[in-house]
């Protein structure tokens, strides 16, 4: 569980971002997606990450603290990254190209990052721009997990119907999935779920740093 998130700085590249040892969980999607939304959602903090009618207004590096509580190891401090969104349409050439490789830098260079969450809309079938996006972090070993958003603005059957469509495209190119997640920020659906995942995360790293 989330006790507490606070906005720290935002970069314009990965060289600046904080000379921290905290482990990091970024999310990505592409533009309109529901990323602020998401998480504010699971900080618990409506206004955290700041969100817009209009698509592609992150277009920096976005870092939070965040401070969580696990029963059974105590409180965990980490850093949440809100970073620019991908794909956004009405952005020139020159603000794309400067996007990606602002994306691209962090994703590669940045060694505090533990696991990119993907965001995909499940209202729609399998976009080209994300499944590009997917299979560059897999040709370049970059950590991450898929993360449906918005799943209450469809049925439960065609929920269900869409994120195993999507599951079997990547089925066609991947040996074996990431961590998959449906979550919705409007009733909280996978919230619990996707904190866990990054608490079970930390909770091996800092087994680790015992050990050595």
């Amino acid at each position: 569980m989330i006790k507490s998130a606070q906005y720290i700085i935002s970069n314009p590249d990965v060289a600046s971002c904080p000379k921290s040892s905290l482990p990091e969980y970024a999310f990505i999607g592409r533009s309109n997606v529901g990323k602020s939304s998401l998480i504010n959602m699971l900080c618990r903090n409506p206004k955290l990450a700041k969100t817009s009618q209009k698509p592609g207004k992150t277009l920096l590096i976005n870092h939070f603290e965040v401070v969580s509580e696990l029963a059974s190891v105590g409180s965990q401090t980490w850093h949440l990254v809100d970073l620019p969104g991908y794909g956004y349409a009405q952005a020139g050439q020159k603000q794309r190209e400067a996007l990606r490789r602002m994306i691209e830098r962090y994703c590669l260079l940045r060694e505090q990052l533990v696991c990119l969450f993907v965001l995909i809309d499940c209202r729609h079938e399998p976009q080209q721009i994300d499944l590009d996006f997917i299979s560059w972090l897999g040709e370049n070993g970059v950590p991450f997990a898929l993360v449906f958003t918005k799943g209450d603005k469809l049925g439960k059957v065609r929920l269900k119907e869409n994120v195993e469509a999507y599951k079997n495209r990547l089925l066609e190119e991947w040996e074996e999935l990431p961590p998959v997640f449906v979550t919705s920020a409007e009733t909280r659906l996978g919230g619990e779920e996707l904190i866990a995942y990054i608490e079970e995360i930390n909770q091996n790293l800092a087994s680790e740093i015992r050990k050595s």
